[in-house]
């Protein structure tokens, strides 16, 4: 059984509530999803929303394991301000680099909504952290510094879509990558 925290507690209960509501309420997602900036549906508040709105179950489903899987550990090391701080910082992140890129580059992005920017937050500050830490990946031993450019590359090699927003993860990741290692830096100042 998973030993969820209570920040994870919370973030999984937002999430579900609002796929529900989304289910009941599909004109809700309109609202809650990241949208271009050069559409006149972008609103600022959507760098927030969009990382509790999912898009199908499996959506959902993968995302909330991930982050019922890792992040207990994360919250239990840092203490729950802190997670909450860098699970918000990187799914913002996410989005605004997301986002910039596509403003940048001048390409119609859509609208784009989930929690992978963050869960790929976690996976870095997972890797990060306890390096040497051996998981589970689909019945199989990995060291978590491997476990996030595995993951990247599973989530990038199996998308036949080509609906997944995989600069998010990137952002996600990245924003991850510096937090940690101004953390570090920081700590070590001390």
């Amino acid at each position: 059984m998973l030993n969820l925290t209570p920040v994870v507690r919370n973030l999984l209960i937002i999430n579900v509530v609002i796929f529900i509501i989304q289910s009941v309420m599909p004109v809700a997602t309109y609202y809650l999803a990241l949208y271009d900036i050069n559409s006149g549906y972008f609103k600022p508040y959507q760098f927030l929303t969009y990382m509790f709105a999912h898009g199908s179950f499996f959506h959902i489903f993968f995302n909330m394991m991930a982050l019922a899987s890792l992040a207990p550990i994360l919250e239990s090391h840092w203490g729950d301000k802190k997670f909450l701080l860098f699970y918000l910082s990187t799914g913002i992140g996410a989005g605004v680099i997301y986002a910039m890129a596509n403003f940048f580059l001048h390409s119609q992005g859509g609208s784009m909504l989930g929690a992978s920017g963050a869960i790929y937050g976690i996976l870095m500050a997972f890797g990060m952290t306890f390096p040497n830490m051996q998981v589970s990946l689909f019945f199989f031993p990995i060291q978590a510094k491997y476990m996030v450019f595995v993951m990247g590359f599973l989530t990038y090699a199996m998308d036949r879509s080509g609906q997944v927003a995989h600069l998010a993860h990137f952002g996600g990741a990245f924003v991850a990558f510096l937090l940690i290692s101004f953390w570090r830096g920081q700590e070590r100042r001390r």
